[in-house]
């Protein structure tokens, strides 16, 4: 993780995005985090942990649900996948 200024940034924009290839880079205004660069491989892997997250997530409070179950085989035939 690098820590870098606005002014900095600007001043070495491509040298941002190229240290943004090996780990993330976070830009700061006035002492606080404003921004963070990242390659776009690490973005998409974030972005699909977050969705695993959410899923998982939903899964559980799905499961958690008072009432009654609904069969697989009774669910694939409504979807068509039967």
């Amino acid at each position: 993780m690098s820590i870098v200024s606005v002014a900095e940034a600007r001043s070495h924009f491509s040298e941002v995005i190229a240290r943004s290839q090996q780990e993330a880079v976070f830009i700061e205004r006035r002492g606080q985090r404003a921004a963070v660069v990242v390659s776009p491989e690490h973005y998409e892997r974030m972005l699909e942990a977050l969705e695993d997250a959410a899923d998982a997530a939903d899964f559980d409070e799905a499961i958690a649900e008072e009432g009654a179950n609904i069969p697989w085989d009774e669910v694939t035939k409504d979807l068509g996948w039967d």
